[in-house]
């Protein structure tokens, strides 16, 4: 990726300049190694906060292996039309100054041409008061108006060794009373209420409810939001649980969401295409307001959280 855009500035209009006369060639030449070297320099940044990105320093060896084979399942099906990310270099990554609190955020956002919107990946890693540290790794991919089909939604959110929750979904971007095709469609003939029933078979996961109203709202009637709590053994159930359920179940989900979400060829009028962009804006308004916009502070503190809320809100906007 780096290597085609740079090579793209390289061939660029100034080229054409550069034969009009010697002191013209020389100030295009340098015109343009300066546009080159600031797109390579940007693009330098772009590698160096995905690499951290993809470090998932702090979570288990089966957790991290599902977070990057996740990753490079979205990657590689829209590999030419993702983007780079352009967030800030301290936003991409950002460390609190007493070095409790640690988040990596990575968002690529997609061309004009592809059914994506962008996908948004993160870690965090906060250091508790009362010891131990909270851990969460999530990844969401979010389409745009040209298809009506719903969004993917991952998060893995884990609080002690032995106790891990597991969000897992794809959130409708229809009211499903008023159009119960887009239920059969996406929810009924998938057999997407299998991976939770099968789940929910394990002794050690339980149903988790979120006490937020607003997230229960917008999820599907086949969300999987589960509480995992095992006994005193250092993590070593909760890693078995996620190398032998979650990692099939949540790459059977996201497969369900690439083949028959993302790249359905969908019939969206005008009139629809309005109406997800009114929808889609107000739940990612929410989404900012009521999750991020309560846990960040709490995490990083104010200033710092005004800042990655600021840039995340550039890609929420609809």
């Amino acid at each position: 990726m780096v290597v085609m855009i740079c090579g793209h500035f390289q061939l660029s209009p100034l080229s054409i300049l550069s034969s009009s006369s010697s002191s013209s060639s020389s100030s295009s030449s340098s015109s343009r190694l300066q546009l080159s070297s600031s797109r390579c320099s940007m693009m330098d940044t772009h590698k160096q906060g995905r690499s951290k990105f993809l470090e998932f320093p702090y979570v288990s060896a089966p957790h991290k292996n599902l977070m990057l084979d996740l990753v490079s399942k979205v990657e590689d099906r829209f590999q030419s039309q993702l983007l780079p990310c352009t967030l800030p270099p301290d936003v991409q990554y950002y460390k609190s100054s007493n070095g409790t609190s640690q988040v990596s955020l990575h968002i690529t956002p997609a061309n004009t041409h592809s059914p994506i919107d962008f996908v948004m990946g993160s870690w965090v890693h906060a250091e508790l008061p009362t010891g131990g540290s909270l851990d969460i790794t999530s990844l969401s991919a979010y389409l745009n108006s040209s298809n009506d089909a719903p969004n993917f939604v991952f998060e893995l959110i884990r609080s002690s060794p032995t106790m891990l929750i597991l969000v897992l979904d794809l959130p409708p971007r229809k009211d499903l009373v008023l159009w119960p095709d887009y239920l059969k469609t996406f929810y009924e003939d998938t057999k997407l209420d299998t991976h939770r029933q099968a789940l929910e078979k394990i002794p050690e996961v339980q149903p988790y409810v979120t006490s937020s109203l607003f997230i229960r709202t917008v999820a599907s009637p086949t969300a999987i939001f589960v509480r995992i709590q095992t006994e005193d053994d250092g993590g070593e159930r909760i890693d078995g649980i996620i190398r032998d359920h979650i990692d099939r179940i949540s790459k059977q989900v996201l497969g369900i969401w690439l083949d028959d979400c993302a790249c359905a060829e969908r019939d969206v009028g005008e009139e629809d295409k309005a109406y997800l962009r009114k929808r889609d804006g107000v739940i990612r308004n929410k989404t900012i307001e009521v999750d991020l916009g309560s846990s960040f502070p709490r995490l990083f503190g104010p200033e710092a959280a005004k800042q990655i809320l600021e840039a995340i809100k550039e890609y929420f906007t609809v």
